[in-house]
């Protein structure tokens, strides 16, 4: 898996559904590294994996705050 420069978050007055849009699509290729390693079998090295890991929760995290702000749950 390639390193790539992670997106930021979208600014405050973008659009909600993009930025879900964006945020979702940045999880599930990121998603798709872990499962690539977990359940395909892939390896990679250790150091590697941590930063495969982060990426994800980064992503999950960046996404969980755009679907709160969707359902206009943003506290």
């Amino acid at each position: 898996m390639v390193n790539e420069p992670e997106p930021t978050e979208a600014p405050a007055n973008a659009d909600p559904k993009q930025a879900y849009r964006d945020a979702y699509d940045q999880w599930q290729k990121h998603l798709a590294g872990v499962h690539s390693l977990l359940l395909e079998g892939n390896r990679l090295p250790p150091e590697q994996i941590k930063g495969l890991l982060n990426r994800e929760a980064r992503a999950k995290d960046r996404y969980d705050a755009a679907r709160r702000r969707l359902l206009g749950i943003d506290g």
